[in-house]
């Protein structure tokens, strides 16, 4: 596979790194609890052959505890976020729920809704088993950590077809510099009266949005857009969101009723030419016996090579929780080898450990593990690790306010500085 296709994984993995360490048989923590309520919305597809490739795992290390699936299904985990919020409001929590890694815990750590597991890495010898870079990236200032992941996701990658490509004279290996070469292909498959790229609701809209920030910015200054130190009423900005305006231009009308994996069956079935979206994308073609390079190709976004879109995946321990022994244990399995090696190998991701032998998963993976050791890393926004979960809400409503017609480029530009600063 190619160099361009190992960013594309490595993306997707970020999303959902995991953790480490030794597997113990007797429950995590002190004394093993008898259950473990996991709150997920890993309830279908990939993500729920996933989760039962590392439930598999947690029985063998942990046979007497018993799992409780608290999967909810919907919208890369808004239905699921809002259950979350009305539970932990009413004092209800899970014994563990999943949570992107990064900014997205700062609200459940400035509600005093999590507990600082960072003595669980010790423990389990996750901080060993981590890059040092993730380690930090987990850490807050005063060096608590509130999550173990369970996986690495990259989000910057187009999925095409190059059947659909070859048949409208587009070479399906074409190697786009920036935006604007994709774009003069994209023209050329609208007028052919192809699909050009397919998009699903609200929030992959603003998956796609962020990363057309990221081509149009470049990695400093997409990054500034999360610190401060780049101004979201700049002119650099502006010319990305007419990209992304033209770019929404060529995309299916059905948009608004589909989620992610009806927009990437478009291009599956050859119903579109391209999608962008996050390497666990991967894994619906593959359960389709689609063939990498044949049937399917993932590069980055264009603009973007070199860098990793990064998102993971990772639980944690509320306070609160009705049994917090049962919550370390699934932790512990969460964090392993094993269980990050079984749970990746079924989701399409890539374990955060170091440890994993590169051997045991698909080429793809194998590219993504090399990527993601070697790109620039910034932060999703679409996926939690730039914005707290208000900030994203925010984005979220600009974007279907935005691209629903209800505001003009300007407009849309300002709501987005004003989700920002807060």
């Amino acid at each position: 596979m190619t160099a361009t296709v190992a960013t594309a994984a490595v993306l997707g993995l970020t999303l959902a790194a995991c953790g480490g360490g030794d597997t113990g048989g007797e429950g995590g923590g002190e004394g093993g609890g008898s259950q473990v309520e996991v709150f997920t919305w890993w309830a279908a597809g990939s993500e729920k052959a996933g989760l039962d490739a590392l439930v598999g795992e947690f029985e063998n290390q942990h046979p007497d505890i018993e799992f409780v699936n608290g999967a909810v299904a919907g919208g890369a985990g808004s239905a699921a976020k809002d259950l979350l919020q009305t539970r932990l409001q009413a004092q209800d929590p899970p014994d563990t729920f999943q949570a992107h890694a990064g900014m997205e815990l700062q609200d459940y750590i400035d509600a005093a809704q999590i507990e600082d597991v960072s003595d669980l890495y010790d423990e389990f010898g996750l901080t060993d088993a981590f890059p040092a870079d993730l380690v930090d990236r987990l850490s807050t200032e005063d060096g608590a950590i509130y999550s173990v992941p369970s996986n690495i996701h990259r989000a910057n990658v187009v999925w095409a077809n190059p059947v659909v490509l070859e048949e409208n004279g587009i070479d399906p290996e074409a190697e786009y510099a920036d935006l604007d070469a994709w774009i003069a292909d994209l023209e050329k498959l609208d007028e052919a009266g192809v699909t050009p790229l397919s998009v699903g609701t609200t929030w992959t809209q603003v998956h796609l949005l962020e990363t057309v920030l990221l081509a149009g910015l470049g990695a400093e200054a997409y990054t500034g857009l999360w610190d401060g130190s780049t101004d979201w009423e700049g002119p650099e900005v502006t010319s990305a969101l007419e990209d992304f305006e033209t770019l929404m231009g060529f995309t299916n009308d059905d948009r608004d009723g589909l989620d992610w994996p009806e927009a990437t069956q478009m291009v599956i079935d050859g119903n579109a030419a391209f999608n962008v979206m996050g390497d666990w994308a991967v894994a619906a073609f593959e359960e389709q016996d689609k063939e990498l390079g044949t049937d399917f190709t993932a590069t980055p976004v264009p603009g973007t090579d070199g860098t990793f879109d990064f998102l993971a995946d990772s639980f944690t321990l509320p306070v609160g929780a009705p049994d917090p022994e049962g919550a370390k244990a699934w932790l512990e399995t969460v964090g392993s080898l094993e269980g990050q090696v079984a749970f990746n190998k079924a989701k399409g991701s890539i374990p955060a450990r170091t440890d994993a032998d590169p051997a045991e998963f698909s080429e793809y993976q194998q590219t993504a593990i090399e990527s993601f050791a070697n790109d620039t890393i910034v932060s999703s926004l679409a996926h939690g690790a730039a914005t707290p979960v208000a900030t994203l809400n925010a984005f979220s409503d600009a974007t279907s306010k935005f691209t629903t017609g209800a505001s003009d480029l300007a407009g849309y530009q300002s709501e987005l500085a004003a989700a920002a600063a807060g």
